[in-house]
């Protein structure tokens, strides 16, 4: 094992054990690098890489914003990965459709309907309402999509979801060249994320799920990509 890997698997274990909380700090590079007897140059890349991750935070001089400090943003990590993986096309559009029916429609069936983010969710659709340019439009959508899965409560399905949003409104974006008439196509979509955001404010979780399966391969479909299925 490299020397950074063994900083990093240190860092690992105690924020495993609970010795290393959120908004926590790490220990000064120079008393980290003589713990765990490596150089303060290992110490440096295995930050660096956990800054990427979006794990922590470093801040120099003193004062509270000083040292590096243990964040909470877990779809950095993802989110980067995603976007990395998507622009070496390692991931098929199929593979993205599948994913966020499997996401999407378990999230919607199980979404509280008292859950805040359906109130910010209700709040982007007015705004697409208005919204003439395709870009931005989806854009929208993305982040509406994203507050849809987080009013299920489940954090993980939440932060994956948030990762995706990139990939999501890239895709996305990318098939509006396909669509016979973007003016109707949005006018459908709008129609269809109304009728969603409805069927979890009444509790029909069930239908809610089938409704935003439907939603989202009829967009891909109609752009000329083939479902999960064939």
């Amino acid at each position: 094992m490299r020397t950074h890997q063994l900083v990093l698997a240190w860092i690992e274990e105690q924020l495993a054990g609970g010795e290393l909380k959120v908004g926590g700090r790490l220990p000064p590079e120079r008393a980290l690098a003589s713990q765990l007897e490596v150089s303060r140059a290992s110490v440096r890349e295995a930050i660096r890489i956990l800054e990427a991750m979006g794990v922590v935070r470093s801040g120099v001089g003193s004062g509270p914003d000083a040292g590096t400090v243990i964040t909470a943003d877990p779809t950095a990590a993802l989110g980067s990965a995603l976007r990395l993986h998507v622009a070496t096309s390692h991931f098929p559009v199929a593979d993205i459709v599948q994913t966020r029916v499997l996401l999407e429609s378990w999230a919607a069936a199980r979404a509280d309907a008292r859950a805040p983010s359906l109130a910010v969710a209700a709040e982007l659709l007015e705004r697409m309402d208005s919204c003439a340019d395709a870009d931005e439009f989806l854009a929208l959508d993305a982040a509406f999509h994203v507050e849809l899965a987080t009013a299920a409560g489940n954090a993980v399905v939440s932060a994956m979801m948030g990762s995706l949003r990139a990939a999501i409104q890239g895709y996305a974006s990318s098939l509006t060249a396909n669509l016979p008439d973007w003016t109707a196509t949005s006018a459908r979509l709008q129609e269809e994320h109304r009728d969603v955001l409805d069927a979890i404010r009444t509790g029909d979780g069930v239908r809610a799920g089938e409704l935003v399966t439907a939603h989202i391969e009829g967009y891909y479909r109609e752009a000329g990509v083939a479902g999960p299925a064939a």
